[in-house]
């Protein structure tokens, strides 16, 4: 029977920064006040435009940032009451950039390897033999264990991440725009094996992308973040057929379609982001929401339940309201 296997309960993320040599340090609230429950086995989805806070939010759930406030659970512990190096075999991280992730200096078995070294598990026998289980598990030849990353394709980079990762035999994988570097044609075919990896090896995905047509593909459900907070969490199917915050109904209408003749979508949210450092008050998206009324910029919307969709809007949408292009 499947469970809740990560609770997040109003996480908050404050930096430090400074805004200049006379202006002395301001906070900035990259993460504000996230409420998230992923069960196990699924694909959760994690969208919204650059700087919305998604990547710090992967961070805090890699132990690879200190939370300022809230908590977040893992099987119903704490995680600063598990030791780091517990808590990283079960939960890993496929980074962004391949080109970046891996050492150029150490060979495929060797980046590979690297987990069962730190955590000190089996012999180099085992390494050897595991390596080249999970190589295969991923579909690199045998052959290039002792290739370099230099040596590789973008495809081939990302798929010895992904066997970093996968040789620990995690609970979770935080994958951070896992295509987003790659080309095209090669992008369909990480995300498959991803989704087929889930399925054999009983997976759970935390999956951070703007690029909606992918996370539509592969995730079960999906929160949509805007300026550090949830504003919109759904299954899927719904929240793609049925937005109900109009941040969300913007997204989706920004999507590019297969059809030459429509042109460039418009997604009516301007060219301005909200200074993330003095954000607006009321409702933080009601300096670019067409259907903003007085009270959005006045008082901050809580979060809405419709059955099993969340919305942070004080005026949802529905299937009537009409769209904005």
């Amino acid at each position: 029977m499947k469970h809740q296997l990560i609770h997040i309960r109003e996480l908050t993320k404050t930096y430090r920064i400074s805004t200049g040599l006379f202006r002395g340090k301001h906070d900035l609230r990259a993460v504000n006040g996230v409420t998230l429950e992923v069960e196990q086995g699924t694909v959760f989805g994690l969208v919204g435009e650059s700087g919305c806070g998604k990547t710090t939010l992967s961070k805090l759930l890699l132990g690879l940032e200190q939370r300022t406030g809230g908590e977040i659970l893992f099987n119903n512990r704490p995680t600063e009451s598990i030791p780091r190096r517990d808590l990283a075999r079960h939960i890993q991280p496929v980074f962004q950039d391949p080109y970046s992730s891996l050492n150029p200096r150490k060979s495929v078995a060797s980046i590979i390897s690297l987990p069962l070294k730190v955590h000190r598990v089996g012999t180099m026998v085992d390494w050897s033999r595991r390596v080249q289980e999970i190589m295969d598990v991923v579909g690199l030849p045998p052959r290039l264990a002792n290739s370099y990353p230099g040596q590789l394709s973008g495809g081939q980079r990302q798929r010895v991440a992904v066997a970093r990762a996968l040789i620990m035999h995690p609970d979770v994988v935080v994958c951070d725009e896992p295509t987003s570097a790659l080309d095209v044609s090669v992008q369909s075919q990480i995300l498959n094996m991803l989704m087929d990896l889930r399925s054999e090896l009983g997976l759970t995905y935390i999956l951070i992308s703007h690029n909606l047509s992918v996370v539509e593909h592969m995730a079960s459900r999906v929160a949509v973040m805007y300026l550090g907070r949830i504003v919109e969490e759904a299954p899927t199917a719904t929240l793609f057929r049925s937005p109900h915050h109009p941040y969300t109904r913007a997204l989706l209408d920004s999507v590019l379609t297969p059809e030459p003749e429509k042109g460039l979508p418009e997604n009516h949210l301007g060219i301005a982001y909200p200074d993330p450092i003095d954000p607006p008050p009321g409702c933080t998206f009601h300096p670019r929401c067409p259907c903003a009324q007085d009270v959005c910029r006045k008082i901050p919307p809580c979060p809405v339940n419709i059955g099993n969709h969340m919305v942070e809007c004080h005026f949802p949408l529905n299937n009537s309201t009409p769209k904005y292009n």
